[in-house]
């Protein structure tokens, strides 16, 4: 007798789903056997469910495909939650199951009751409760393709009595699973956008995560207008290689001249961007180009809304566009950039090899250099963003995911176990910073129990320094950022996991090479400088009284590694004032 959960199971895997992450318990139990009788679809045992909801988010966007994560009754599924956030919030395709506890009880305050379908209705595009054996197939279908068509999280409560009852229908149903087409906007809009980009002056190209697949028509789009392309964090990895257009990041995080060319422009064209700090953008003069409608405009006021796929409305548009022979504003823009890079460069060369503590900038330079050009590098909330922005080259074929959206501490390891068993064949590294790591700490014992080889690097400066940062900004001394030393390097160890400490920094390189070439996981700690901080591209007032106040030893810098000798690159061409 085929029961609710043999169904569900045997469906999703039909459907391609190779993995379920999880912890098992109660009333996911007959979800969990289920997994165990059925070939083709495994259960990985993680040691938080946090971590299986970020994991499952990992793998959902380096496969593009849908991933599969479940948490017991009450507390169980709500631990899903900040990971859920993430996966949501960054467009992962992600089915999460919530066990539920018996049907009976629904209601009655009983053990371990939540409500689960109200709970994760912020975190989804689709929640539901099952309460019948007859509804399961279909409502798997429904919240499958809301996962997928829409781009997000799909959430399915299911009693745990239901799911060990006989499953009605056929054992499995085939689920749909249809990305969305992209969409083009109308010819009449198409005009009117090339109407004022044949107008403007000086136009900026501002690219996010939305410019996937689209590297070709904005680099024709740049050319055409002489215009420097900056880019957010989410969209460094799709626009920032092979680009002569390139004039940095803009945001906290940011770097080079992206904000002076943003604000100088007089026609700001923002391509597949929900870029979120409005504070960075000039509140004017700016276009739009999203393939989702309800982003447009949210962020500030527009010229001219258009809802499109980015490569599809630049398919239209260039053939309407006359080509800019005036470089006078992309040409300065480029020259800024190398100026802005270069004073700032110091941070990142000048003897840092031999300082102590280790510059946490060197190590992200080294590893930059060591890693594989295809690696997926999963980075934590905090520095180490800063250190990834600023330091990983981008070449088309590497990837970078953390949680840009919902800024989540301890990310990178639970991401780095989801992309590395998704993609067995490709080098996976963390970029964790002690807090995180110590935050799922427990999620080590998941390597060596899969022999997962995710390479973890961790940055550690026995401190929370992006909270530091913080606390400078706003003129307060730091307190409670600080820990007493660990080595994580030991606690790996004796997880089973290949781990070396790291104090001299003359030993960097070869400790990340010795690492990679080992064939199971492995843990390189760093000890890092605590007073290695970064400031923004933009500095305003109070931020300087802030810092005066603050900052009394704390070194500011802005490495920025590679990126002034790709800028150099790209002002070859250029000429001088």
């Amino acid at each position: 007798m085929a029961t609710v959960a043999e169904q569900l199971v045997r469906t999703l895997r039909d459907a391609g789903v190779e993995r379920i992450y999880g912890i098992v318990g109660d009333s996911l139990n007959p979800i969990v056997d289920a997994v165990r009788r059925i070939d083709g679809i495994e259960w990985v045992h993680v040691r938080h469910e946090e971590t299986a909801a970020f994991a499952a988010a990992a793998e959902a966007q380096v496969t593009g495909k849908l991933a599969v994560c479940a948490g017991s009754c009450g507390p169980g599924n709500l631990h899903l939650i900040n990971g859920l956030f993430d996966a949501h919030r960054s467009g992962a395709p992600v089915l999460a199951i919530a066990s539920h506890i018996p049907s009976n009880q629904i209601g009655t305050g009983f053990f371990q009751e939540t409500h689960p379908d109200r709970l994760f209705a912020e975190c989804s595009h689709f929640s539901e409760v099952v309460a019948d054996p007859a509804q399961l197939p279909r409502l798997l279908r429904i919240a499958t393709q809301a996962a997928v068509g829409k781009g997000g999280v799909a959430v399915l409560t299911i009693p745990g009595d239901l799911a060990d009852r006989k499953a009605t229908g056929p054992l499995t149903e085939r689920l749909p699973l249809v990305e969305p087409s992209p969409p083009v906007p109308s010819s009449e809009t198409v005009r009117e956008l090339a109407d004022l980009l044949n107008s403007g002056e000086k136009v900026m190209l501002f690219a996010g995560a939305g410019v996937r697949g689209a590297h070709e028509e904005v680099m024709a789009l740049a050319e055409k207008l002489a215009a420097p392309v900056g880019h957010s964090l989410g969209g460094k990895e799709w626009i920032q290689y092979d680009n002569p257009f390139d004039v940095g990041m803009s945001g906290l995080l940011g770097y080079g001249a992206c904000y002076d060319a943003m604000h100088e422009a007089d026609r700001i064209v923002l391509l597949g961007t929900d870029f979120p700090y409005d504070k960075f953008l000039p509140q004017a003069r700016t276009i739009q180009v999203d393939h989702d409608a309800s982003r447009l405009g949210r962020r500030t006021p527009l010229d001219l809304a258009v809802h499109g796929d980015v490569r599809e409305t630049l398919r239209a548009l260039l053939p309407l566009l006359r080509p800019r022979t005036d470089r006078a504003f992309l040409d300065r823009m480029l020259r800024e950039h190398v100026r802005k890079l270069e004073k700032v460069v110091g941070a990142y060369t000048g003897k840092i090899e031999q300082r102590r503590p280790i510059h946490p900038e060197y190590v992200a330079s080294v590893l930059d250099e060591v890693a594989a050009d295809d690696a997926v590098f999963t980075v934590d909330t905090g520095m180490g963003n800063v250190w990834a922005a600023r330091y990983l080259t981008p070449n088309g074929r590497r990837r970078v995911l953390g949680s840009f959206r919902h800024g989540s501490m301890a990310n990178a390891l639970p991401h780095a176990i989801g992309a590395q068993l998704s993609q067995p064949g490709r080098q996976v590294v963390s970029l964790s910073g002690d807090g995180g790591l110590a935050m799922l700490m427990g999620d080590l014992l998941t390597l060596p129990a899969y022999d997962v080889p995710v390479k973890v690097v961790v940055f550690n400066n026995a401190t929370l320094g992006m909270v530091k940062l913080e606390m400078l900004v706003d003129g307060l001394p730091d307190f409670g950022t600080d820990h007493p030393p660990v080595n994580f390097a030991a606690i790996a160890a004796a997880c089973g996991v290949f781990a070396e400490r790291v104090e001299d920094p003359a030993d960097v390189r070869g400790a990340l090479e010795k690492a990679f070439a080992h064939p199971g996981p492995a843990v390189v700690e760093v000890v890092t400088d605590p007073n290695a901080l970064s400031i923004p591209p933009r500095i305003t007032g109070e931020m300087v009284r802030g810092f005066a106040l603050g900052a009394t030893k704390t070194v500011l810098n802005g490495g920025v590694g590679k990126m002034v000798d790709l800028a150099r690159a790209n002002l070859r061409n250029a000429p001088r004032p």
